[in-house]
């Protein structure tokens, strides 16, 4: 089944709710058509110049990053630009480009749950918590409660049936996409109200325990080992310290830095960490390594089995692959 653009955006989307970005961070559609049908997808962590080369040397039409490709808003579009003739060329080809960012960082199971899984962390759980999901109940008659408790339930949907309705538990950031669901089942009269507890805990990073025990400076070598990265920078005065609890943040995370202080932890773990800011992390006693940036090329490995996963579920006719490119602008000599 051919789909557009917009049936792929819509299913991540319940994955990664737009609603789980933070602040103005210009995650979602990005550029291209929402209604053009797509055939090729390709996963890349950045939309760099040589990626759309590779997108239009593959017959990409859909690029699904986690950088956004406009994060900066555009003045002119002066061709000469290499970063607007990049723009030019997505559209000339015809290229829809989405981008998952802060929404995907924060996500369950996204960016920092898989940055976690490389660490081997343990016991993980969101990091930095801000806020919890919010719950609504919608109860449903209906003449069928069987066919809507097997279609609507998930993990994350919970349903309690009756003879003749079902009262379903649903967080509110996936409530539009459950009630268009809804409509679809048979059902009679619905009903939604807030309820006073609450869900799972959102944060921008992930913490947990080391699945063996290595000082910090061990840590940091297996920091390395674990991103496949060539170094790695380490700020601590405590290299021999025993790492019992360890924080990650995947890309610029220093600012951050204060929870790790606060929650104890032993070991943080994040990239671009500015000079004075290694400073003020060093005087609160925290020991971090920065891995880079570039370990975020996690998407690649994760999102396009998951991608690959949703097509074969649905029926779409899609090719998915990562971008064999090496965005990293960094090079250690």
């Amino acid at each position: 089944m051919t789909i557009a653009a917009q049936t792929l955006i819509d299913r991540f989307e319940q994955f990664a709710p737009l609603a789980l970005r933070m602040g103005n961070d210009p995650t979602g559609f990005q550029l291209g058509k929402r209604s053009a049908p797509i055939k090729r997808v390709l996963v890349t962590l950045d939309v760099r110049p040589e990626v759309v080369q590779e997108a239009i040397d593959k017959h990409v039409d859909f690029i699904f990053a986690h950088h956004p490709v406009l994060f900066h808003p555009i003045h002119k579009l002066d061709l000469a630009d290499p970063q607007n003739q990049m723009y030019a060329d997505l559209l000339a080809h015809h290229i829809t480009v989405y981008a998952a960012h802060t929404n995907l960082d924060r996500a369950w199971g996204g960016m920092n749950d898989w940055l976690a899984d490389a660490l081997q962390l343990q016991h993980v759980q969101p990091f930095d918590v801000t806020e919890y999901e919010q719950l609504q109940q919608v109860t449903v008659e209906t003449p069928e409660p069987e066919t809507l408790t097997a279609a609507l339930t998930t993990s994350n949907i919970k349903a309690a049936q009756s003879a003749d309705q079902v009262i379903f538990t649903v967080p509110k950031l996936q409530m539009a996409h459950f009630m268009s669901q809804l409509q679809q089942l048979p059902h009679n009269q619905i009903g939604v109200m807030d309820i006073a507890t609450h869900g799972r805990p959102i944060g921008i990073g992930r913490m947990g325990t080391p699945k063996q025990t290595m000082t910090v400076r061990q840590y940091a070598d297996f920091v390395k080992q674990a991103f496949g990265v060539k170094g790695a920078r380490l700020v601590t005065h405590t290299p021999e310290k025993q790492v019992e609890s360890v924080a990650v943040v995947g890309g610029d995370g220093g600012q951050f830095f204060p929870a790790a202080v606060r929650q104890n932890i032993d070991l943080y773990i994040t990239g671009d960490v500015y000079y004075h800011t290694a400073h003020d992390m060093l005087a609160n006693g925290l020991s971090v390594v920065d891995p880079g940036h570039h370990i975020e090329q996690a998407i690649k490995q994760r999102l396009t089995p998951m991608l690959q996963e949703w097509s074969q579920q649905y029926g779409w006719d899609l090719d998915i692959f990562a971008s064999t490119l090496n965005t990293d602008p960094f090079q250690f000599i």
